[in-house]
């Protein structure tokens, strides 16, 4: 086994565990965006109820 072989095998394994690791923050990633989407409150499900979409501002007259 010569240095050039030793060193391509270290750069393979080093290859290989950087995929993993990126496919691995994939995943939880998509698992966690269902995951809070899914659990989502009932204010959440409601917080833009009623409003013009050309209004952009903050809501005006609440509490008032």
């Amino acid at each position: 086994m010569g240095k050039g072989e030793t060193i391509m095998k270290r750069i393979g394994w080093v290859s290989l565990g950087v995929s993993v690791a990126a496919i691995g923050m994939y995943v939880a990633r998509e698992l966690r965006g269902r995951y809070v989407f899914n659990h989502r409150s009932p204010y959440e499900f409601y917080s833009h109820a009623g409003e013009d979409f050309e209004f952009s501002g903050a809501e005006s007259g609440v509490g008032v």
